[in-house]
């Protein structure tokens, strides 16, 4: 009986693995599909985006993107994601950690706003700060009277992007620290640590690698981020015009050399986001991988 239930331990394995693998032509038609799908919706587009935008020559090129508009709303975007990034990193930062931490009335309702704007149309956020801050909103005469401009100018276009993008660095922190738990806090403060030390040296070193994938997604969506903008924005030239909007203007005047100009730089801003997320979750992973080593040799 030993024996059999030997060989049964031996085989099931096996059969199991045999049994959830594919057949060759299936694995390979799957592969086939992903990388056409890929091709043709992904590689495609940013290939002809980088083609349109250097096919008259690289002083064409420079020109549409040196010119005084394009910087304008070159440094417009920058300016913006160098607002909204940091604020919502040490929102995501506090809302995780109050929410993973601790139990207190209204948790459930704090996870659904922080989720709102997945569900909301960036549009409707950009006429909710119209209908807030605009010439007829519920603060616009007293913001006219005061001589403060929020909708049209710089301010409602970084509002309308931290609406948008606020979620990003809660979102990836809350799991992280939910399955971390409290062990390891509760040791430092037993150990006579303060409430930063326990959050510097403790909390922060177990979710870094969450907290820079989340800022990473956060400053992508920053940049690259349309609908609210559009509405709040006024699309004014030199002034409260984004890099995407600047794109639109250019390419709906037809322009199309300078708009794919554009367009290739903020594509090459997403490549590098992309190659940083990547190089993110291998360190992450890695790390991960290294500690369940030296954990599984503790234990042997």
């Amino acid at each position: 009986m030993a024996g059999v239930v030997s060989m049964r331990h031996q085989s099931g394995p096996g059969r199991a693995s045999q049994g959830k693998t594919e057949p060759a032509p299936v694995r390979w038609a799957l592969i086939t599909i992903a990388l056409a799908f890929l091709g043709l919706f992904l590689v495609m587009p940013l290939v002809l985006v980088f083609t349109y935008a250097f096919n008259r020559g690289l002083g064409v090129y420079f020109a549409a993107l040196t010119e005084p508009d394009a910087m304008a709303a070159i440094r417009l975007t920058l300016i913006t994601a160098a607002i909204c990034v940091p604020l919502n990193t040490v929102f995501g930062v506090c809302a995780a950690w109050s929410i993973a931490k601790f139990e207190f009335r209204g948790k459930n309702l704090l996870i659904t706003l922080i989720d709102m704007p997945f569900a909301i149309s960036p549009i409707i956020a950009g006429l909710i700060f119209v209908l807030l801050f605009g010439a007829r909103g519920w603060f616009g005469p007293w913001l006219i009277d005061n001589n403060i401009r929020i909708i049209f100018a710089t301010p409602g276009i970084v509002l309308a992007t931290m609406f948008v993008t606020f979620p990003f660095v809660a979102r990836e922190l809350i799991p992280l620290m939910q399955a971390q738990g409290t062990d390891e806090e509760q040791s430092a403060l037993t150990l006579g640590a303060s409430g930063w030390q326990m959050f510097w040296r403790v909390t922060l070193p177990n979710v870094k690698w969450g907290l820079i994938y989340g800022v990473i997604l956060c400053n992508a969506r920053a940049m690259g981020e349309f609908g609210a903008v559009s509405v709040v924005s006024g699309h004014i030239r030199g002034l409260t015009n984004t890099m995407p909007l600047h794109i639109e203007v250019l390419y709906n005047d037809y322009q199309f050399t300078a708009s794919f100009a554009v367009a290739s730089l903020l594509a090459l801003l997403a490549l590098v986001t992309l190659v940083v997320k990547s190089v993110v979750e291998w360190k992450g992973a890695r790390e991960h991988a290294q500690a369940v080593r030296e954990a599984e040799s503790e234990q042997s």
